[in-house]
Parts: C-alpha cells; sequence; structure tokens
C-alpha cells in the first residue's frame, strides 16, 4: 500500500529494535608508562658494565646468557631487547670501549691510555676491560667476519694517535727526526705491551717512570 510520495508500508512483524552501544576506545599510550631515553641509556649502560665482567670472567665462549643474566641481573628478554644477540652484544662492549680509548687518545695522547690503565690497575673494572681487549685480540686472529667489522674500530684508534702526533709536531713538541708512523707504531707497541703484562697478572708497580720514558723517547730534544 503506498502511503505517500516515495515511500512503501512493510506488513508484517516488525523486527526487535536493538540498540548499539558506541565503544569508547581507550588510547594505549595512557597506560603503557614511557621509558625516557636517559631510562634507555641507562640500562644500555648497565648491560654492557654486566656483559664486560662477563666476557673478562669467562671469555666469549664461557659467557653464556645464563651468566649474562646472572651478572647484569636482567632477564634475557631485557638483555636482548637492547641487543640482537650475544655477538652484537659482545662488539658493542669492545666498541664502548674502543670509543672512550679513541677520546682519551684525541686529547690526550696513546702514553695518558697507559698511564690511565696504570693508575686503574687495581680497579675492579680493569679486568672487565683487559679482557675485553684480549677477547678483540684473539676474534681478530680467528674470525675473519669479526676482523673485517672491527677494521673501522681499529683504524679509529690508529688515525686519532696520528693526528694528536701531527699537531704535537706542528706545536714544535715532538721529535722532528722520526716519521710519524714510526712512532706512532713505537706507541702501539708499548700500549700492547702493557696491555699483555697486566692482564697475564704481572705486578705494575714501578712502570710509572717506563710510561716517562716512552713519553720522553717522542719528545723534541
Amino acid at each position: 500500500m503506498i502511503t505517500g510520495r516515495g515511500s512503501t508500508a512493510r506488513s508484517g512483524p516488525s523486527k526487535p529494535y536493538v540498540r548499539i552501544a558506541s565503544v569508547r576506545r581507550a588510547c594505549h599510550d595512557q597506560f603503557v608508562p614511557r621509558v625516557s631515553q636517559d631510562q634507555l641509556d641507562a640500562r644500555r649502560r648497565e648491560i654492557l658494565a654486566g656483559a664486560r665482567a662477563s666476557f673478562a670472567r669467562y671469555g666469549y665462549e664461557g659467557a653464556t646468557v645464563r651468566r649474562l643474566e646472572e651478572e647484569t641481573g636482567l632477564s634475557r628478554g631485557a638483555i636482548f631487547h637492547h641487543f640482537r644477540d650475544k655477538d652484537s652484544l659482545f662488539f658493542a662492549v669492545a666498541e664502548d670501549d674502543t670509543a672512550t680509548m679513541v677520546e682519551t687518545v684525541g686529547r690526550h695522547g696513546l702514553v695518558q691510555v697507559m698511564r690511565d690503565l696504570l693508575a686503574r690497575a687495581h680497579s675492579a673494572d680493569v679486568p672487565g676491560w683487559l679482557g675485553t681487549q684480549l677477547e678483540v685480540s684473539r676474534r681478530l686472529r680467528t674470525d675473519p667476519e669479526f676482523a673485517e667489522r672491527w677494521a673501522a674500530r681499529s683504524a679509529a684508534i690508529a688515525e686519532a694517535t696520528r693526528a694528536r702526533l701531527r699537531r704535537q709536531r706542528e706545536a714544535g713538541v715532538l721529535r722532528d727526526d722520526v716519521d710519524v708512523d714510526t712512532l706512532a707504531h713505537f706507541l702501539e707497541l708499548a700500549y700492547d705491551g702493557l696491555v699483555l703484562r697486566l692482564a697475564t697478572g704481572q705486578p705494575a708497580d714501578g712502570l710509572g717512570p717506563v710510561l716517562d720514558l716512552v713519553e720522553e723517547a717522542v719528545r723534541r730534544r
């Protein structure tokens, strides 16, 4: 039956009316606490410190995930939220140590790195640092992929040493009868010798004058 223009009456029983309530979506961010970048950086440093100690104590192979958890006090989920795997974690530890070393070399020279190492020879953090250095040396000899990844970091230390020596020569405080590369190799050998001595547990007493001699050897006479 036509009831009006454009409208038609429907016959038969009407369907029950169902009211659809609107749903208010809660913003997910309101319930998940935000973590600041400072907190993330602090957690990362905490993981690196614990991993450094674990690698020093057990070596790379012996530093199992369980031992990393014990040393850092964090779960594997928390550790590997920041680092993809154990290899990435070790690389980050070594890279962090190298960045600190490059900064010191650039400002004060490689001899200062040796003096700092000697001054902290009996502190708790040196064994971890030495362990990382030795593990890097081992992997450079036995792991071609690691050696390729590490090449840029080795080059950064070498360049920082040579740049510092060139600045000293320009300032007139560096001997000019020996080329910069030879002087750099001399300092690098002295550094490697000190690291090896400390890593093998030999006494560090009395080595201050030796470093004085190393420094004097590269100065202008």
